[in-house]
């Protein structure tokens, strides 16, 4: 009988795996990193906490509307940080508006928690810019 193996713990280097598929639009990747249960909550919406996406589906529509309000978004210097299950992103959002044209740049992070080496909850921030 072999003893259970533990998950891989996520690192730096898996944030940063992350990120990049940000950067690719690349949805599947993204939802790779996700646990069963996951849960995002954008940087805006009408709750306390932004819009609140709960399961896979939900979280797949939830990130892809990112790059339907911005075509050519992306998510530039990213600096990763982990400290035991919980970990931060801090980047710079640049992107142009679909709906106006308006060009977007503004700084912002994530706070993660993680479970079982994939990221159970994705809490986005940005700065809104006046």
């Amino acid at each position: 009988m072999t003893a259970a193996t533990s998950p891989a713990p996520v690192t730096v280097a898996t944030l940063q795996a992350f990120s990049d598929a940000w950067n690719r639009h690349d949805i599947d990747a993204l939802m790779q990193f996700m646990t069963e249960d996951c849960v995002f909550e954008a940087s805006a919406g009408p709750e306390a906490c932004g819009t609140r996406f709960v399961g896979p589906q939900a979280v797949r529509e939830g990130f892809s509307r990112a790059w339907h309000d911005y075509p050519d978004a992306q998510w530039l210097g990213a600096r990763h940080f982990i400290a035991g299950d919980r970990g931060v992103s801090e980047w710079t959002f640049v992107g142009t508006r679909a709906s106006d044209g308006v060009r977007i740049e503004t700084n912002g992070c994530d706070h993660f928690t993680f479970r079982d080496g994939r990221i159970q909850l994705k809490n986005s921030w940005r700065k809104a810019r006046t």
